[in-house]
This record gives structure tokens, C-alpha cells and sequence, in this order.
């Protein structure tokens, strides 16, 4: 199927050098290239954005109180959120950043109805500051605002691994590679491909996930114009 309207999760280290820290100005772009030329197939496009490449709670956050570090963590992905939004802008295309947490200097809180009404009017919308509540990662972030804004699919963008596979397959040229799954064969088989509470929502508001390697020379735009392309976990 076409997709209509998607909501991408990106992690954080995409927009990093190689050492996944921080920015590097070419990553970005070129992330924001690949975004550019699927949403001129007329996708309407949510993204949300992690942190990893400025701020990890489990391990910077170590002896802090959990809450603390996780609105560290929500406050870095205001920054890549408008890192992001610097580079699609240079790409061509119209933006909005909107926030869990308040800060409308740099960006719109985050209203429901206001976004719908950016994506109608072919907007890309960033979502940050996850979900704005601590214990709560981006990738349940994702799968909110992809039920929220009525999205088809999440797409769960990965680095050089084309969808989900039974080990680790950068340390085991054996692993073998899944086309479809199950929710619960997800969760059942622990396979580390967004944490638990996502899945969930997905499962509970039949949310298709599909995991891919965004790298891949028009895998997004496959995946949106209805190509088999990575892993598909649905009912």
C-alpha cells in the first residue's frame, strides 16, 4: 500500500560524525536529502527525533536522579529538532517544530489539532521533547504522535541494518533476517527494536511499524510508494 502520512523515528545518531557524537554538518544534510525526496512523492511526514549523539541518561546520567536526566535527554531533542529543521529548510522544504515542553521561543508547543493542520498543508513536523514526561523513551514519543496524527505506518529508521533479524547481524553473518512479525512475536522473542511501552501502543492501535535502513539508496521512498522493503511488524 501507498502510504498517505507516516511519522519517522530517527535516533539522534544520524545527525552525528562517525563517532555518533554531536553533529556533523554533512550527515545532516544528507539525512535531510533522503527526507526531501520522499516527501516530494506528496507523503505527509512526521519525525521524531532522538538524542543519543548529544545526551544518553543511562549512562551520563549515572548517580542523577532518573527524572532529571531524562529532561536533559527531552531538552537535547529540542536541539536536533531544530538542527533538523535547519537542514530540511535548506532542502527546500516548509517546517514546524513543535514541543512537548514549552519553549516558544524556538518552537510551537505541541497541539494536536495545529499539527494536523501543518501536515494538511504539506509541512514536515518535528516532535520534540518526546512525550514530556520522564521514563518514557522517543520511541514511545514516536508511537504516540504517530497514533495521535492518524499516521499509516511508523517508520523505524535504523543505520546499516535493512530491517530486523534474529541476532545482530554487523557480529553474525548468520542472522537471519525477518520480512514480517507479529507484536507479540516482537515482544515475545525480545528483539531490540523499540522498547516495550511502543510496541504496545502500536499493537493496541494497530499501528504498523516498518524497520529499515534509511541509508539505503530509496528505501524510504519505496517504503512510502509500497514496496516490501526491510521489516513489518503488524497484527
Amino acid at each position: 500500500m501507498n502510504y498517505k502520512r507516516v511519522l519517522l523515528k530517527l535516533s539522534g545518531e544520524f545527525l552525528a560524525a562517525d563517532d555518533g557524537r554531536g553533529y556533523s554538518a554533512e550527515a545532516t544534510q544528507s539525512l535531510a536529502a533522503e527526507i526531501a525526496r520522499a516527501h516530494a512523492t506528496g507523503v505527509e511526514m512526521g519525525i521524531v527525533v532522538g538524542a543519543g549523539n548529544l545526551w544518553r541518561g543511562t549512562r551520563q546520567g549515572m548517580g542523577m536522579d532518573r527524572a532529571t536526566a531524562d529532561y536533559i535527554g527531552m531538552l537535547a531533542t529540542v536541539m536536533n529538532a531544530l538542527a533538523l529543521q535547519d537542514a530540511l529548510e535548506r532542502e527546500g522544504l516548509e517546517t514546524r517544530v513543535q514541543t512537548a515542553l514549552t519553549i516558544t521561543e524556538v518552537a510551537e508547543p505541541y497541539i494536536r489539532r495545529r499539527a494536523l493542520r501543518h501536515l494538511e498543508k504539506g509541512r514536515v513536523v518535528i516532535f520534540g521533547g518526546g512525550t514530556g514526561n520522564p521514563f518514557f523513551s522517543t520511541d514511545t514519543a514516536a508511537a504516540l504522535r504517530g497514533l495521535e496524527i492518524g499516521a499509516d505506518a511508523v517508520l523505524m529508521a535504523k543505520n546499516k541494518v535493512d530491517g530486523v533479524y534474529d541476532d545482530d547481524p554487523r557480529k553474525n553473518p548468520n542472522a537471519r533476517k525477518f520480512d514480517e512479525l507479529t507484536y507479540l512475536d516482537l515482544l515475545a522473542k525480545g528483539l531490540q527494536v523499540m522498547d516495550a511501552t511502543a510496541v504496545s501502543l502500536c499493537m493496541e492501535g494497530k499501528l504498523p511499524i516498518v524497520v529499515f535502513d534509511i541509508f539505503q539508496p530509496g528505501a524510504l521512498v519505496g517504503i512510502i510508494q509500497g514496496e516490501r522493503i526491510g521489516t513489518i511488524i503488524h497484527e
